[in-house]
């Protein structure tokens, strides 16, 4: 475990939920939402209020449960036990290094900018991100509190080009760039509910501050205004970017832009703006993977520690960093980032993508469940009310957010979840075993 002088305070959470929900894939969704008129701000609207009370939930639930390493896992596992817990931590961790190969490629489609080499070599392509990878996880080895200076340096990095974007956009808007406010061809309701679907996994991320409670300053208050913190940041990002974007780029042309906030950058400053532009997405995606390669340590580590996982997982260097989690995990993320650049895997690694979608939504049902749940074991009346509402309706919109990931993604997430039975089988089986040596001996 981290020394206490090692831990890391209120503004280092706040760049890990941040860094972690801002990667490079937001820059693309202005672009995705265009052909939908300006509805399609509202749908931004509905994701900001559901990811509102998902982020009531964990901030209540540091505060319940603190120095509960694991996050969503500690959280399900506290509430429902092993098998719950277990499920939601395999589909997680999965969904992480998937996440993270394609985070990758993102950092190295930035790149290509500045080296257009990389859109073309498929070698110099891996290589660039297996050395952003490896780079990241030795820097993750060295510690939370290492990981956490290059996550806060990445993060301003990654919010001066959006926030210049997003408030000084406001002064080059059209309005008549605004209408048609529906053109999808559907109703009101419709368009605001496929945009939605669109925005929510903007807001993917917003959990990551309670994985490494260990390692945080008085967690059961650090990580809950972490998490409310960062929520606010992303959100004001997130509606007065697209609201700039939309403002700037009529939607004719904005649904066909591949590079939105460079485009808009562009007609701001001149075309040399693009390059600090795509100089911000390349941040972005460099800060979301470290990120989130922390995160890929912590977890296998806090199953490990319940003995749901192997053992060797919970081995931590002098540093207090959970290394076998890392490399392993980093070796994962290695091999599924390089099947995009491999002919015949592409497919298959896309197939993986579509499978992790639904891992990383079904956590948050389970830990609006789970605070209902560990909010009524208290047995403390005052409060209780308004807490089950908030879980209720964060339930609502996990419920939701599941239904909207599509069909194909329920059917192919559930067949990955259920995968992970067997593992689970035998790590019970193991654990029983060794209680019953302990109780013998």
């Amino acid at each position: 475990m981290a020394e206490p002088s090692k831990k890391i305070g209120i503004w280092t959470s706040t760049s890990l939920v941040v860094g972690s929900m801002i990667g490079a894939g937001v820059f693309l969704v202005p672009s995705a939402m265009a052909s939908y008129g300006s509805v399609s701000l509202l749908g931004w609207v509905f994701s900001a209020i559901g990811a509102f009370f998902l982020a009531r939930v964990f901030s209540r639930l540091s505060a319940l449960v603190p120095k509960s390493t694991g996050g969503p896992y500690a959280y399900t596992h506290h509430g429902f036990g092993d098998f719950a817990g277990f499920i939601v931590a395999w589909g997680y961790y999965i969904s992480v290094i998937t996440a993270n190969a394609a985070i990758t490629i993102s950092f190295v489609s930035a790149m290509s900018t500045f080296f257009p080499a990389l859109a073309t070599n498929a070698a110099a392509a891996i290589l660039t991100g297996l050395s952003a990878i490896w780079f990241l996880a030795w820097i993750n080895t060295r510690g939370v509190p290492a990981s956490g200076r290059v996550q806060l340096v990445t993060t301003i990095l990654k919010l001066l080009p959006l926030l210049v974007i997003s408030i000084g956009g406001l002064f080059f808007i059209r309005a008549e760039n605004f209408h048609p406010f529906n053109s999808s061809g559907g109703s009101v309701y419709d368009a605001i509910n496929a945009t939605a679907t669109i925005t929510m996994f903007s807001f993917v991320g917003i959990e990551c501050a309670t994985i490494p409670a260990d390692s945080v300053e008085n967690p059961g208050k650090i990580i809950g205004r972490a998490t409310m913190l960062g929520l606010l940041i992303c959100t004001i990002v997130y509606i007065l970017g697209s609201v700039s974007i939309m403002g700037i780029i009529p939607a004719a042309q904005l649904k066909y832009s591949v590079t939105p906030y460079a485009d808009a950058a562009a007609i701001m400053f001149g075309n040399n703006a693009r390059y600090w532009a795509s100089a911000g997405m390349a941040i972005a995606a460099f800060g979301a993977l470290n990120g989130w390669t922390l995160i890929q340590g912590k977890l296998p580590y806090a199953i490990a520690k319940d003995k749901l996982f192997p053992p060797v997982f919970g081995r931590q260097n002098k540093k207090g960093a959970p290394y076998v989690g890392i490399i392993v995990s980093s070796t994962f993320v290695s091999v599924f980032m390089m099947m995009n650049y491999t002919k015949g895997l592409v497919e298959q690694f896309r197939f993986l993508l579509l499978l992790s979608t639904l891992t990383t939504l079904v956590p948050y049902l389970f830990c609006a469940a789970a605070f209902v749940i560990i909010r009524l074991k208290i047995k403390q009346s005052k409060g209780l009310p308004a807490a089950i509402i908030v879980g209720a309706l964060a339930f609502a919109y996990s419920i939701w957010a599941v239904a909207g990931s599509g069909q194909n993604t329920v059917y192919w997430g559930f067949l990955l979840l259920m995968a992970g039975i067997p593992f689970y089988v035998w790590a019970t089986y193991k654990k029983n075993s060794e209680l019953k040596d302990v109780s013998e001996v």
